[in-house]
């Protein structure tokens, strides 16, 4: 009787180290982990987009030549902000690159506007925009650090239902897909903005 209940409690334990490699916690690990960094991600890109009407307050009343980036850029912020990916929708390319385009032109009219800025000393001068610009540059580059962590978390999942032996689990149990990583779709991100400074 001893002998039954040790080989039924090493069948239990062959099992379970079994089943604990095949992914059977390390797949929802990872890919919760790229769920929370997307978040962050949304974060940024949502501090970005709260600090965007403080600027544009603080410039219109020191830029009136620059009314058509400030316009640009309010209407890129509401399309930005209208576009929302959850971590459902994680595994949809077209969704991360709607998104990713959205963002994309947001940053290039914030470019556009910033570039502007510095070719008025006087607009500098404004301790306020200066304090708001100062959070924008810092909320660029939270917004690339949230995006490579985000896209190492889903290089880290990725990895993880792929390979032997967590993609038994990944594909039998959990039927998990592949997550997308986030890419900036701006065109022309590569080229300086030009300013054109003459009046109509």
């Amino acid at each position: 009787m001893n002998l039954h209940k040790a080989g039924r409690a090493t069948v239990v334990a062959v099992v379970s180290l079994t089943l604990a490699a095949c992914g059977i916690n390390s797949v929802p690990a990872a890919e919760e982990e790229a769920k929370a960094k997307w978040a962050d991600v949304e974060a940024q890109f949502q501090r970005r987009a709260n600090l965007i009407p403080n600027l544009v307050e603080v410039a219109q009343g020191a830029a009136e030549n620059e009314r058509g980036i400030l316009t640009e850029v309010t209407e890129a912020r509401a399309r930005a902000t209208g576009i929302t990916i959850d971590g459902d929708d994680l595994d949809n390319p077209e969704a991360l690159q709607e998104y990713a385009a959205a963002q994309g032109q947001l940053g290039q009219g914030l470019g556009r506007l910033l570039a502007s800025f510095e070719a008025y000393p006087q607009i500098q001068s404004n301790q306020n925009f200066l304090a708001l610009q100062s959070q924008l540059e810092g909320t660029e580059n939270r917004i690339a650090v949230s995006i490579r962590d985000y896209n190492e978390a889903v290089r880290q999942y990725n990895t993880t239902i792929r390979t032997f032996p967590d993609t038994i689990g990944a594909n039998i149990i959990h039927g998990a897909e592949p997550l997308v990583p986030y890419s900036a779709v701006t065109e022309g991100a590569d080229v300086a903005p030009s300013i054109d400074m003459t009046s109509s």
